[in-house]
């Protein structure tokens, strides 16, 4: 039985983020940031450029906190102190005034046209799918490949419309022949879980990471022995203390026209499309005959 652990505070010697990886992590961790921490985060995502200029007590004194606030939210963002933040944030601001790197998005309004609202909706769905790729841990998802890629059975776990993407992935899964099963009913979900062994794995989508029906499916698949994968929006939040691997992913500012149902989509839809690819790389002896079989057949209904 496997022992459960607390999520990990971000190691002092691994790297910064880059600065385009900056942005994403700023918007992926400020809600479970606390609200001192929170004006400190929302500070240099929304001035990069003016928050590079100020020492640590400037910026202390711009968002109204401390010092020893500003100084750990620069570590938790990722960086050992508070001048690899500035260095980070130039870096950003001169991306930002070049065109690289997006403003931050904005919101929709109920005057809006329709022209408005489809440009703001693909920027956002842009931010996101840059902000994910930026912030996600390829080590992870090699690990996750690799166990998918070997594994007996592949259950996914989701509600809601974390179910929808979960459903994607099984079907994605199924059509390159391994036994995958979506499981969006928490009742089967545990009960299915208990039949998992070694060499099966279990994938949880969540992303508040704090879905009990999704997280007890997990757990007990956790325990049975089991691979375990989270993805998730939330990388210190209750899900991960059952994963052996966590995806992180990015969402664009939730807001009254895109709520958090409708903004984490396009980043899980990114994760587990990455997963599905790798996994069918890695068994494309097989994966390959059965794409081709399953678009034949496809094909074939159509004629």
């Amino acid at each position: 039985m496997k022992e459960t652990f607390s999520p990990a505070q971000p190691a002092a010697s691994a790297p910064a983020p880059a600065p385009a990886a900056l942005a994403a992590k700023v918007r992926t961790m400020a809600p479970s940031l606390t609200r001192s921490m929170q004006r400190v985060a929302e500070a240099v995502a929304g001035d990069p450029a003016g928050c590079a200029a100020l020492t640590v007590t400037g910026l202390a004194e711009r968002t109204g906190t401390s010092e020893a606030t500003v100084v750990r939210t620069a570590r938790l963002l990722g960086y050992p102190g508070y001048r690899d933040l500035r260095l980070a944030l130039a870096g950003l601001a001169a991306q930002q005034q070049s065109g690289r790197a997006p403003a931050l998005t904005t919101d929709i309004d109920v005057d809006d046209s329709l022209a408005d609202v489809v440009a703001k909706l693909a920027h956002d769905e842009q931010q996101t799918l840059a902000d994910t790729a930026a912030g996600l841990d390829t080590a992870q998802l090699e690990a996750a490949v690799g166990a998918a890629a070997g594994a007996r059975r592949i259950d996914v776990y989701g509600i809601g419309a974390s179910g929808l993407v979960a459903q994607d992935l099984t079907q994605k899964l199924l059509r390159i022949g391994l036994i995958a099963h979506a499981h969006s009913d928490p009742h089967l979900a545990v009960t299915n879980a208990v039949q998992l062994r070694g060499g099966d794995v279990a994938i949880a989508i969540t992303h508040s990471g704090s879905t009990g029906d999704v997280i007890e499916p997990l757990r007990v698949a956790f325990e049975q022995g089991a691979t375990t994968v989270a993805i998730t929006g939330r990388p210190e939040s209750a899900v991960t203390q059952y994963a052996d691997h966590v995806l992180t992913t990015s969402t664009a500012r939730e807001s009254e026209w895109r709520p958090a149902a409708m903004s984490s989509r396009t980043g899980q839809l990114l994760v587990v499309d990455c997963l599905f690819v790798g996994v069918a790389q890695r068994t494309y002896a097989t994966a390959g005959p059965a794409l081709a079989a399953s678009y034949e057949a496809l094909a074939h209904r159509h004629r």
